[in-house]
């Protein structure tokens, strides 16, 4: 009798197994082919950011590869969170992908509410190009490298500020990161938009800040700011003069380049993610693309879904950290 049960759910289990495997042989073959229409690349920001640039120069390869138009969309606003919501409510088809930078997780830290999980909301495509960040001194202050300066901070304590282009951008967050690692009391002075801050940098009023190497190289070339050190684990092509924070033993300050990557929203097919995956990284491989991307200051730096879903991670979790100890709150 026991014989004849477990041969009957054998039976039924094998049964089960059969209709499961067609069901899913059906929805993949029912699943609409990549592109059946215009892939859109939404990006967050206004024309001429740095996910703009990349979405614009390698949207015609990608065209090209795909036999669809491929849209770049731009959706400024809230630091980014109206284009990020958009994606991360589109059918997970492909055809709606997230150009995003490094803001996606350090956004949520700063405002909690958004209306969307940078992590679990999407699915990690690739990570395409990496930014270096530069620290700036006004010329006059009396430091040449990071230790220096850290010991003039310590010796002045509250005494010294620092500029950024406003409450909770990366600028802020990777100076609070720089100050918490080294125990530093340096007063915050937040500006509207980098071009300010960097005028009061140049005349004296702040004494330091993080920026982009493209938006300070030009200041920097003329000596009207020092520069002390850039992050990451190579120097910047623009800047090669200039010590890195690891070379000059502060390598968790690597954590503060700018990155930028294309995610896709949660739910879409892994075998799509991989697709776009190969297609996004050989896009960005391009000679062509590398170069024209070394001219704005930015280094193509590609790799697996699992590895910019690491990155991912691990940032949120990072400046999670930082924004509670540094007490940041929204504007």
């Amino acid at each position: 009798m026991r014989t004849i049960r477990r041969r009957h759910l054998l039976a039924c289990l094998a049964v089960s197994g059969s209709l499961l495997g067609g069901a899913l042989s059906a929805n993949a073959q029912n699943r609409a082919p990549f592109p059946a229409k215009a892939v859109t690349l939404v990006v967050p920001f206004t024309p001429g950011s740095g996910s703009d640039t990349i979405a614009r120069l390698i949207g015609p390869h990608l065209a090209a590869k795909w036999g669809q138009p491929v849209v770049v969309d731009n959706k400024p606003g809230a630091s980014g969170s109206l284009g990020t919501q958009a994606v991360a409510r589109a059918e997970p088809d492909g055809h709606t992908l997230l150009m995003a930078i490094n803001t996606h997780t350090m956004t949520p830290a700063v405002q909690p509410s958004q209306p969307y999980d940078a992590v679990r909301d999407f699915a990690a495509v690739a990570k395409l190009a990496e930014a270096n960040f530069v620290l700036a001194v006004h010329p006059g202050l009396p430091a040449q490298d990071v230790k220096s300066l850290i010991a003039l901070a310590k010796s002045q304590p509250g005494r010294l500020n620092y500029a950024t282009p406003g409450n909770g951008t990366p600028h802020h967050l990777a100076m609070e990161l720089f100050k918490s690692d080294n125990g530093l009391f340096v007063v915050h002075v937040p500006y509207r938009g980098i071009a300010n801050a960097t005028t009061d940098l140049i005349g004296g009023q702040v004494q330091m800040m993080f920026g982009s190497v493209p938006s300070l190289r030009t200041q920097i070339q003329a000596g009207r700011v020092k520069a002390l050190a850039v992050t990451g684990e190579g120097r910047s092509e623009l800047l090669p003069a200039v010590h890195t924070f690891r070379e000059q033993g502060y390598p968790a300050m690597d954590a503060v380049d700018a990155w930028y990557a294309v995610l896709a929203p949660a739910r879409t097919p892994a075998d799509l993610v991989q697709r776009l995956n190969h297609d996004f990284v050989e896009a960005m491989n391009r000679a062509d693309v590398k170069a024209e991307m070394a001219k704005q200051g930015l280094r193509v730096s590609t790799g697996t879904p699992a590895q910019i879903t690491a990155l991912i991670g691990s940032d949120a979790a990072r400046w999670k950290a930082v924004v509670q100890r540094a007490g940041i709150t929204p504007d």
